[in-house]
């Protein structure tokens, strides 16, 4: 393996390892939303609209049962609702309700709070660091 490539791979793992653990350090925020991060989760995925419950398991990696109960209780808290298929009976599809996409912005804005908190002790070069670093992450995810 070439010295470049030896390069390339030592950064992919450590960008690997500090995007988990960014992440899990900031979800220690999802408490304040007052529901499980399960449902925090679920929602995220129903922010591209309406699913249907197997599509939402599949997205979310769990079985089929294991997403229905998780979806009854969000229904019964009020942050989804399910709804029929006008093409199909027999499918429901499910759907953030407003107090379901509110608790989600809070849930986010939480997390960005944290995040902007360790940018910013970071300093100015920090800053400019990983916004370019942020640049580039996104044009790979255009890839």
């Amino acid at each position: 393996m070439s010295r470049a490539a030896r390069g390339e791979r030592e950064t992919a793992d450590r960008l690997h390892s500090a995007a988990i653990h960014l992440l899990r350090r900031v979800r220690r925020n999802d408490a304040q939303t007052g529901v499980p991060a399960a449902q925090l989760s679920a929602l995220s995925v129903l922010m591209g609209g309406p699913r249907t419950l197997g599509e939402l398991a599949s997205a979310e990696q769990v079985r089929p049962p294991t997403m229905s109960k998780l979806v009854t209780e969000m229904v019964s808290a009020g942050l989804l609702r399910r709804t029929g298929d006008p093409e199909d009976a027999r499918v429901v599809r499910v759907d953030m309700t407003t107090k379901g996409r509110r608790l989600l912005a809070k849930g986010r804005e939480l997390r960005i709070a944290d995040i902007e908190r360790r940018l910013r002790a970071q300093g100015p070069q920090g800053v400019a660091a990983v916004a370019g670093a942020v640049d580039v992450i996104e044009r790979m995810l255009k890839e």
